[in-house]
């Protein structure tokens, strides 16, 4: 199988018989990523909430909120290695603490983020990707440092989730790096309150029990696991470690919180370890480069920006054959009309490739003309729309 428009179809179908089942498709509006804060928000009775996001996902009232996001955290990686997460462990296997949700296509932080943050689907956020042609400067854009992207309000037009409580009234904190206060991202997606950087987690976990002393919302993320996953990949000994660390941390945010508090443990996105066999290099594959002028995205989910005048459709045809089963491929049309974006803006339509590419199995598309080499050996990867890589968790604990 190696188009990419009959697997979504046959999904939104909810055919997941057969082959469709190694495949899985966002689920906005329904049990995906972006019903977490909209749920959230609404169990807290604070604006910005959506009550049929809270009931969708089984959120109880409460007056206060952590809200925990997990780099990298996938629902199937943190089953496999359960062993190494003693307070979330028994959690995973009790269908009124925790269920697999959706994440976005494509399933990385800038896409995942901009809908945590927004509620809404990349489509609408124009966050699509790691790296994403600019339509204005028709150049490569890094929506996770922003490096070259325009104004992040000017880029991503949804107006952020926490910016909507706190201007209602909402004590909101965000805990997190200080490089991230005021970043591209965090003012395009999760601006709102006040922010408290942090580097240790155990600082974080510190910010955000004094902070919940009174009632209100905290916001606090944490990316070792994801970095750990991307270099050493999650079947690894340090990924493990890394779980380790996060879990006796989440133990002890859930002791150190008031009585009544909705803590809400989710992630952005899953992860695959790569296998280097089956990583395709456009930069010298003639076949991958011709009529193609950027790759944007990431290794497994690529935009692929074509030459003025050629033919998305027989690209996308020449890519089918020649990756064979390693890679689900389609036109932008065809894909936008299947809802892999969700609902699609105008500026952000000609911001999705020309022809998008999703990794199969651990194969990889990678392009080092545009690639630094370490990105080009990573590990761990994602993107694409395998369960590894999209089922997210949600872990509901009301202390």
């Amino acid at each position: 199988m190696a188009d990419l428009l009959p697997v979504l179809t046959a999904l939104a179908a909810g055919d997941d018989a057969g082959e469709h089942a190694t495949f899985v498709a966002p689920a906005y509006g329904a049990t995906g990523l972006d019903a977490v804060l909209p749920g959230v928000l609404g169990a807290l009775g604070a604006p910005g909430g959506d009550a049929s996001a809270t009931a969708r996902l089984g959120l109880p009232a409460a007056t206060r909120a952590c809200v925990v996001l997990v780099d990298g955290l996938g629902w199937e990686n943190l089953r496999e290695r359960a062993g190494h997460a003693s307070f979330l462990r028994p959690r995973l296997s009790d269908p009124a603490a925790a269920r697999p949700l959706t994440t976005t296509y494509p399933s990385t932080t800038a896409a995942a983020i901009g809908t945590f943050g927004t509620g809404a689907a990349p489509g609408r956020t124009a966050m699509l990707g790691y790296t994403v042609r600019d339509p204005a400067s028709q150049r490569l854009v890094g929506l996770v440092s922003w490096d070259g992207a325009p104004d992040p309000r000017t880029w991503q037009r949804e107006t952020p989730r926490l910016e909507v409580a706190a201007s209602g009234g909402l004590p909101v904190t965000s805990v997190g790096p200080a490089r991230f206060a005021g970043s591209g991202m965090t003012v395009a997606a999760l601006r709102g309150g006040a922010y408290v950087p942090a580097e240790r987690l155990g600082d974080r976990v510190s910010v955000a029990a004094r902070a919940l002393r009174s009632p209100g919302l905290v916001y606090l993320y944490w990316g070792d696991v994801d970095k750990v996953g991307h270099h050493e990949g999650w079947r690894s000994a340090a990924w493990g470690h890394a779980v380790e660390e996060l879990d006796a941390e989440l133990s002890l945010l859930a002791r150190s919180l008031p009585a009544g508090t909705l803590l809400v443990v989710t992630a952005d996105h899953g992860m695959v370890d790569v296998d280097p066999t089956r990583r395709w290099d456009v930069a010298t594959d003639p076949v991958l480069r011709a009529d193609v002028a950027l790759v944007g995205g990431e290794p497994r989910a690529s935009h692929l920006y074509l030459e003025p005048g050629a033919d998305p459709r027989a690209v996308a045809a020449r890519w089918s054959e020649h990756l064979g089963d390693a890679a689900l491929v389609g036109v932008r049309e065809d894909v936008v009309a299947a809802g892999l974006f969700g609902d699609v803006a105008p500026h952000a339509l000609p911001v999705i490739g020309d022809v998008v590419v999703a990794a199969t199995g651990r194969a990889s598309v990678v392009d080092s003309r545009t690639q630094t080499a370490a990105s080009l050996t990573l590990v761990g990867m994602h993107g694409s729309l395998t369960p590894a890589e999209m089922r997210i968790p949600l872990v509901v604990e009301h202390t």
